[in-house]
């Protein structure tokens, strides 16, 4: 994957397959910290520690319709890549914990991509989970929670091409206040 979102877009997927009801992303993008970190954390299904230990071999899936899994092992093998790594933390039944960091000013580190864009898909696409957004960077931080969004909606779906439209740009302009980086 040639672009930060779509790895958040496949692991954020993996949390939905997981039947989580809460899913939250927490991005640090510090210039000053010279760090991009991103902590993906939920309250699904967790898994087994005999899972847990081999879930980064790509032989080692969940799925049965094919017999491999990438979105782990590539995230992995591009942290390690660009100065960072990757630490994850699942209980079965409770949830799992993702963290994976990269030297931000690192030549082999993917740019951002659509990230406002990969939020509002999801979002809309799955009504019935919270998702709650956190964008820290050395200049302030953006909180985007959908239980929030959707009190004001009162109502209204995000599946809705007006409201997706207005969401992703509210997103986006409120990375740009606080001065993410791509």
């Amino acid at each position: 994957m040639k672009e930060l979102s779509l790895h958040v877009y496949d692991l954020l997927e993996n949390s939905i397959a997981a039947k989580a009801s809460i899913i939250e992303l927490t991005i640090r993008d510090s210039i000053k910290d010279n760090i991009y970190h991103f902590t993906i954390k939920d309250n699904g299904k967790g898994m087994s520690p005999d899972f847990l230990a081999k879930v980064t071999d790509p032989w080692t899936t969940t799925r049965t319709t094919r017999k491999v899994g990438i979105g782990l092992p590539l995230i992995k093998m591009n942290t390690e890549s660009a100065g960072g790594g990757m630490k994850i933390e699942s209980e079965l039944g409770k949830g799992t914990t993702l963290q994976f960091w990269f030297q931000h000013n690192h030549l082999d580190r993917p740019p951002m991509g659509d990230l406002a864009g990969t939020i509002v898909m999801l979002c809309s696409q799955y009504e019935e989970i919270q998702f709650i957004y956190k964008h820290i960077t050395d200049v302030d931080e953006f909180i985007f929670d959908t239980n929030e969004v959707k009190e004001v909606l009162d109502g209204m779906s995000m599946h809705d091409i007006t409201i997706i439209k207005y969401l992703k740009e509210m997103i986006q302009e409120n990375l740009e206040e606080i001065r993410y980086n791509d």
